[in-house]
């Protein structure tokens, strides 16, 4: 069972509603959906939320610590909370799927994914799962980092949108014990 939802992105108006900050993003979503409120918690070096879904509490972070050292808040509120790594949903870009694809996965490596890294070394487990929210790769020769940090056109918006909604009616499902069937629903239905 999924107690807590981790949003990975950066802090700041200038990273607002860029590519880099999928995580966030989604975590403003499901707030919005499920009337939630945003307040910011120092001890866990980030802002919270909390949402009821499906008749269960479940705690959101966005870390304020930068999307590299995301591990040191995920850290605290699992430590603080008594949050197992399985019981752990982190939000995420994902460059190897298109806008608009979003799939779910339990443990794996980094990837590259600096934000990943830092959880991974923090928690000392790959066991959480993963929402990989598609953001598509750069051009041939554009530097990955700028093209994360900038904002996707508004076709690549809408599709990314409308993947948060195909999860939202599954996230019932998702939060719940039955995780796979969750996991087996998003995956098979996008392509």
């Amino acid at each position: 069972m999924i107690k807590l939802i981790v949003g990975l992105g950066n802090p700041g108006p200038q990273y607002e509603k860029t590519r880099h900050n999928a995580g966030f993003l989604f975590l403003d979503q499901l707030v919005s959906n499920y009337s939630g409120a945003w307040r910011q918690e120092s001890k866990f070096h980030g802002s919270l939320a909390s949402c009821v879904i499906n008749a269960q509490k479940i705690l959101l972070l966005k870390p304020s610590t930068f999307m590299n050292n995301s591990g040191q808040a995920v850290n605290s509120i699992a430590h603080y909370y008594k949050i197992t790594p399985e019981q752990i949903l982190v939000v995420h870009d994902e460059l190897d799927f298109i806008a608009g694809i979003i799939k779910l996965k339990k443990g794996g490596g980094h990837a590259g994914h600096n934000g990943l890294r830092d959880i991974i070394a923090h928690l000392s487990s790959k066991d959480f799962y993963r929402l990989r929210v598609g953001i598509d790769r750069p051009s041939a020769g554009k530097p990955v980092a700028d093209y994360v940090l900038s904002k996707p056109s508004k076709i690549e918006m809408t599709a990314i949108l409308e993947g948060f909604y195909r999860v939202d009616v599954v996230m019932a499902t998702l939060i719940s014990a039955n995780i796979r069937s969750a996991m087996n629903e998003l995956n098979t239905k996008i392509k």
